[in-house]
């Protein structure tokens, strides 16, 4: 005989969240945090689920049965010419693939209603279980990033053969436009920091956990040569090195190594007890440079990339039963 079907994974798909809708999340993500130690939406997505959505993002959320609770969110949003997909699913609903297969379809079902296009679908937690459901929707592994950790304190940092640089703070409303000039030029081919605009930086300027203080700036001259952002994590307590770059005028002269510790060194003060950051497996110099200072592997995340043909407009929030 016939097991009989569980309950349904449906999905509600809306362009921004209500306070109810918000709070939700804001448990969700809460809880998968504290199980996995690290966050499962970036920034970027984090704004899609936020209180001031950037225009034509879409939110998906997913429950199991007709009256239960939250089990997962997804952001669906095109920057570019290309559709990005991030999800987080509760813990308690991991043991099976039927919430985050039916927010991924679901997400594909949208950017099919809307043209299609090319599709980056990141998976944080489970890569290596669910892959194949992703490779089964026409998705195909195309970049990974290595989350690193290193302990501080300040012993963490030293280093002799690399003299400190002078840095300062980052002043907001005078340095906005020559950062983003910089971050252009040092990320010119990265396929998400490169394109930042006055906007998404001005987003993370009111962002709770920003910092000028920890957004250090090296200038040679009157021209801006570098930077090192930091960011403090309070639940768990982490301190990261946000972003890092260098303007290629100014490569060549162990920037990056001086930057880094000058930033590790201010993430130090601010008594955290270890430092995080995100490097590509193909950057082979970063990850010589950041396991010389002492980092080592925390997790990878991987990115799933394809291509969705145009589609009709799905009449209904997409449900499935789970397995």
């Amino acid at each position: 005989m016939a097991s009989a079907p569980g309950p349904l994974v449906r999905v509600d798909v809306v362009r921004s969240l209500d306070s109810t809708r918000r709070a939700e999340v804001r448990a969700l993500l809460e809880e998968a945090q504290q199980a996995d130690g690290f966050l499962e939406l970036s920034d970027d997505a984090r704004f899609v689920v936020g209180e001031d959505p950037p225009p034509g993002a879409l939110v998906l959320l997913a429950r199991v049965g007709p009256s239960g609770g939250l089990a997962g969110v997804a952001s669906l949003r095109e920057l570019g010419g290309a559709w990005t997909i991030e999800s987080a699913v509760h813990p308690d609903r991991r043991d099976d693939a039927g919430v985050r297969t039916t927010l991924l379809d679901a997400a594909l079902a949208e950017v099919a209603a809307r043209g299609g296009g090319a599709v980056g679908a990141w998976l944080r937690t489970d890569a290596g279980r669910l892959a194949e459901v992703f490779v089964s929707r026409g998705l195909r592994p195309s970049r990974e990033l290595l989350q690193l950790r290193a302990a501080l304190p300040p012993e963490a940092v030293r280093d002799a053969a690399s003299p400190p640089v002078p840095v300062r703070p980052f002043r907001p409303g005078r340095d906005e436009s020559a950062w983003l000039e910089v971050n252009a030029r040092a990320f010119a081919g990265h396929p998400e920091q490169g394109s930042w605009t006055l906007a998404d930086l001005r987003r993370r300027e009111q962002e709770p956990w920003f910092d000028p203080g920890g957004f250090l700036l090296h200038d040679v001259g009157d021209r801006l040569a570098g930077f090192c952002w930091t960011k403090v994590h309070r639940s768990p307590v982490l301190g990261e090195i946000y972003v890092i770059g260098v303007d290629p005028d100014f490569q060549g002269r162990g920037l990056g190594r001086a930057l880094a510790r000058a930033g590790l060194g201010h993430l130090a003060t601010r008594a955290v007890p270890t430092a995080m950051l995100y490097v590509e497996t193909t950057n082979t110099p970063a990850l010589v440079l950041y396991r010389s200072l002492g980092f080592t592997e925390d997790h990878r995340e991987v990115e799933f990339r394809g291509t969705v043909p145009a589609g009709d407009q799905p009449d209904a929030p997409t449900a499935r039963p789970m397995p």
